[in-house]
């Protein structure tokens, strides 16, 4: 194997505990998509569209993934599971993550001028499943999308978007410093993405709880204090 298959396959084995050696993530079919893709990537890059297409429709019939061959990717994405879809003027940093079912797509067809339609993903990003990232959003370095999330706004640096539309959810600076965040999950270790609406409200909760806490005790903080002045007095 060549150094930057070697290095990319190790990428892969970073994020995924699942394989056992590199053989078995050459198997995977984000692989297979995204090699096929540099193909179709090149093709069209020649105004061979024709043959770039012909490549990005034996891709999807293989892989059940849909890259359009206009789409810009950087080194060592991760695609884990099929049946997500990537847009014709989509651009994808590197060290990108992406899980099944996610979507990144365009809001103004224009009658066919491709223009920026889709979104810009920059480096390090985890899009968890079945997140919808829409139009031409740029979603910051590091930042993470959690499951089922639809994004149509820019997103920050390393925030970590939840919800429908997606909003910013509060992280402990013990959790965020972690690293890699599988799936997108900004709660616990035992999120489920099949419970994940239950998981994302659960979160809300306990945001909603600390802020009360935080603002019981700063009443009781002033009470304190008005009482000890009215004392002085």
């Amino acid at each position: 194997m060549s150094g930057r298959l070697i290095s990319y396959l190790d990428s892969i084995k970073a994020r995924d505990p699942a394989p056992r050696s590199r053989m078995e993530v050459l198997l995977y079919p984000g692989v297979w998509a995204f090699a096929w893709h540099r193909l179709a990537h090149r093709l069209y890059g020649w105004r061979l569209y024709f043959l770039a297409r012909w490549v990005n429709h034996m891709s999807r019939f293989f892989t059940a993934i849909d890259i359009h061959p206009g789409a810009k990717i950087g080194s060592h994405l991760f695609i884990d599971h099929g049946f997500s879809v990537i847009g014709e003027t989509a651009e994808i940093g590197d060290n990108v993550t992406i899980y099944q079912c996610v979507t990144l797509g365009g809001t103004n067809p224009a009658d066919g001028i491709a223009g920026k339609r889709h979104p810009t993903i920059d480096d390090n990003v985890v899009i968890g499943s079945g997140a919808q990232i829409l139009g031409p959003v740029t979603v910051g370095k590091g930042a993470t999308i959690a499951a089922n999330a639809v994004v149509t706004k820019d997103v920050p640096e390393g925030a970590t978007m939840a919800g429908i539309p997606a909003k910013p959810i509060l992280m402990n600076a013990e959790d965020k410093t972690e690293g890699f965040m599988p799936y997108g999950t900004p709660c616990s270790e035992t999120f489920d993405p099949a419970t994940q609406k239950l998981e994302l409200m659960r979160c809300e909760l306990e945001e909603m709880h600390k802020q009360i806490d935080a603002l019981i005790a700063e009443r009781d903080g002033d009470g304190a204090a008005h009482e000890q002045e009215s004392d002085c007095a």
